[in-house]
């Protein structure tokens, strides 16, 4: 630090500091005043200094006699790490001339011991006898005493032996082969003690200071195990056959005797008896419950409040119950069994028939489940399968029956609405009902997977009756002798399909849930189309057999000869209301449906016939004559029908219109009527071919192909805004020529 420096610095600080100051000319009057200020911060700065330095040099003093006094501490440290040093020399010789008087010491502790333990050395054998007599006589706590004094002193002294420097092997051999029968009547003791827990229950309700004997005797053993281990952590030494462990014995006994309790309630294997799993389950369920309520009472007041033994006896009654349902679940169920162990596990088991029974009331969550989820799931799964094969069984014998009753050459049976059918739909849904019943007890999820399941293995059953109905009309088509009753055999079908769709919507009414909004509307729209299909297949099936007799009546229909006779159209009313007497032992749906299409096919044939031309009209009265007997025929089939099936509800526009449409077209003699007509044939009929209305002009005689072409296109051109819209179906869609 260079002093001069810092004073030349100082210096113009300072000039520089005043040259400011003194710029202003007024500033000159204050010089005094500021010689003042400057003189006194000088006095107050000087003044701060002094007491700076004073502190600092009252420091460094402390500093000083502190470092004075540490010096004179470590004199003294070495001093006596000297004086030290010099006595550690003598220490060995010291340990020589005193190893006399450890000896001693130690023989004195090990007569002490001998001295003290000195009535049971000598009465070894005498309190063997006696322990064993008092076991014998069932007083264990005056036997668990002498035990306990045996033991004592055989461990003092073996622990006295332990602490010797030179241990001799031969002396703790000695000291064991003395004591050994203590074990004997120790391993005795316990076997009573096993023998007294293993009939817990039973001894309880009679003697229960028994129980409560035991259970001081093992909590004795206890302590002595505790102690035995804190002796063992300090000294190495461990007592013979410690520790006994007699509390996990005590719990290991008592979950054997639940064990043995559990097994012992099957009293009945699967070929003596089919509800032998029915049966030990409700053994169980009484046999733990009456248990549970034994232990609950009993049993909690005389064993210790740590031991929990209410928790534990439930969990060991859990425990035991779902190893054996394990054990029977691998060995293999069979039938209803699935079902009986899944609604005894999921239901009674944790419901107030055991778990909640207002006299237990336990709390199911905290042992868990009876069996794992993944079981259950398996064995619902194993349960599905099995109705699912048992449908395929019990359907194929009902399609069996079914069939055996077609070619048995038997009228089918009537029912008290007068209507054909068979067993074979109320059959199928009992069993279905009944397995739904049993699935509603365990839970709706499960209800629901065997509805899907009985409303598929349905459709199924649908299939293979169409199938046995197609392979029965083929027979029959082959040769019509052998099956008399064909007709009343698929009105037998009919019924029957119209019954499977109205059980089933029943059932679902019953059993099915909004809460499962998967494929349970598709499998019932499924089901329901499949009869549905196999109804109006039946019904072709049926009219095909009525209207194959009436084929060549069809083919004289406008012709010559149906002209001048009514023997086609009259035969064919006759030889329906034939088979129409049968079609009265349809259900009324069936009926409607089979009159309805029974029309279509009589005036699609009827119009078929007419655009055959199979007539050349060369009059305008052959024209008009032959229209009348049109309509004249039309009035009668629809009479006909009227007659036979008064309740049947028709449509407003009936397929015979399209007849008498066709006959005002043949009959129109002007020109202009005509396009008239026709306009308004495919104003009412939209989708009537060109080549159709072709046909029925040609049939007329008095138009040339170009004027045909001119009105067909002129009767299309001025209904032409319907076109790109949907055409309603009508009878012409049906011909095809």
């Amino acid at each position: 630090m260079d002093i001069d420096q810092l004073g030349n610095d100082a210096k113009l600080a300072a000039t520089k500091y005043f040259t400011n100051m003194l710029k202003k000319p007024g500033q000159l009057e204050k010089v005094e005043q500021l010689k003042n200020r400057i003189s006194r911060k000088k006095t107050s700065t000087e003044a701060m200094l002094k007491t700076a330095m004073q502190s600092q040099l009252d420091g460094v003093t402390i500093g000083m006699e502190q470092l004075k006094d540490a010096l004179d501490d470590i004199s003294k440290v070495k001093v006596y790490l000297s004086q030290t040093k010099r006595s550690f020399i003598n220490l060995p010789s010291l340990g020589y001339k005193l190893q006399d008087v450890r000896t001693k010491q130690m023989q004195h502790s090990q007569y002490l011991t001998a001295n003290e333990n000195m009535k049971h050395l000598f009465t070894v054998p005498e309190s063997i006898e006696k322990t064993k007599q008092w076991i014998n006589e069932g007083k264990f706590l005056h036997a668990h005493q002498c035990l306990i004094d045996l033991e004592n002193s055989r461990d003092d002294l073996l622990f006295e032996v332990h602490k010797l420097p030179n241990q001799a092997p031969s002396d703790k051999i000695l000291l064991k082969a003395y004591f050994e029968d203590v074990e004997v009547m120790s391993d005795m003791l316990k076997k009573q003690i096993k023998l007294v827990l293993s009939r817990t229950l039973n001894t309880v309700r009679k003697e229960p200071m028994v129980i409560v004997t035991v259970l001081r005797i093992i909590e004795r053993e206890e302590r002595a195990d505790t102690f035995a281990l804190q002796r063992h952590k300090q000294s190495g030494f461990m007592p013979p056959s410690r520790p006994k462990k007699w509390k996990e014995m005590a719990f290991d006994v008592l979950q054997k005797s639940v064990d043995q309790r559990i097994e012992g309630t099957q009293v009945n294997e699967r070929s003596d008896n089919k509800m032998w799993l029915v049966t030990y389950l409700e053994l169980c369920r009484l046999l733990i419950l009456e248990d549970l309520r034994v232990v609950k009472t009993l049993c909690v007041p005389c064993f210790p409040p740590q031991y929990d033994i209410f928790d534990k006896f439930v969990y060991m009654y859990h425990s035991s119950l779902s190893a054996n349902l394990n054990d029977i679940i691998s060995d293999g169920l069979e039938g209803n069994e699935y079902v009986t162990i899944i609604s005894w596990v999921t239901n009674t088991y944790p419901g107030k028939e055991l778990m909640l029974h207002p006299e237990l009331i336990i709390d199911i969550g905290k042992v868990g489940p009876l069996l794992k989820s993944s079981v259950v799931f398996d064995l619902q799964s194993k349960y599905l399968e099995y109705i699912k094969a048992n449908y395929k069984e019990w359907m194929l014998k009902t399609l069996d029956t079914e069939k055996n009753d077609w070619y048995a050459g038997a009228s089918p049976e009537v029912g008290p609405d007068g209507c054909f059918h068979t067993a074979a739909p109320v059959i199928i849904f009992q069993m279905i009902d009944q397995n739904l019943q049993v699935t509603k007890t365990i839970s709706q999820h499960l209800t629901h997977k065997a509805l899907l399941l009985s409303v598929d293995s349905v459709s199924l059953y649908g299939l293979s009756y169409k199938e046995a109905v197609i392979e029965f009309k083929k027979k029959h088509f082959e040769d019509r002798s052998k099956v008399p009753f064909f007709t009343h055999c698929i009105i037998t079908v009919l019924n029957n399909c119209l019954q499977f769709i109205e059980l089933a919507l029943e059932m679902k009414q019953h059993y099915w849930s909004s809460d499962f909004k998967d494929q349970s509307s598709t499998a019932y729209e499924k089901l329901i189309k499949t009869f549905q299909n196999l109804r109006d297949e039946a019904a072709q099936f049926l009219l095909e057999e009525a209207f194959l007799d009436l084929d060549s009546h069809f083919q004289d229909l406008i012709t010559t000869k149906w002209l001048t006779s009514f023997i086609s159209i009259e035969t064919i009313c006759v030889t329906l209301e034939d088979y129409f007497q049968d079609y009265t032992h349809l259900k009324p749906k069936n009926l409607e449906y089979i009159i309805l299409e029974a029309e279509d096919i009589i005036v699609r044939r009827y119009i078929m016939a007419i655009l055959q031309k199979k007539l050349n009209f060369k009059t305008y009265e052959e024209r008009r004559s032959a229209a009348d007997k049109m309509t004249n025929e039309v009035d009668q089939l629809k009479s006909f029908f009227m007659r036979v099936a008064p309740l049947v509800i028709r449509d407003k526009d009936s397929p015979f219109d399209a007849v008498v449409k066709l006959s005002e077209v043949l009959k129109s003699e002007d020109s202009e009527i005509l396009s008239l007509d026709l306009h308004t044939l495919v104003k009412m009929y939209p989708d009537i071919t060109e080549d159709q209305m072709t046909r029925l002009l040609g049939l007329r005689g008095d138009l040339s192909r170009s004027e045909i072409r001119e009105k067909v296109q002129y009767a299309i051109q001025g209904n032409k805004e319907l076109a790109g819209t949907t055409l309603t179906k009508s009878i012409f869609q049906q011909i095809h020529l």
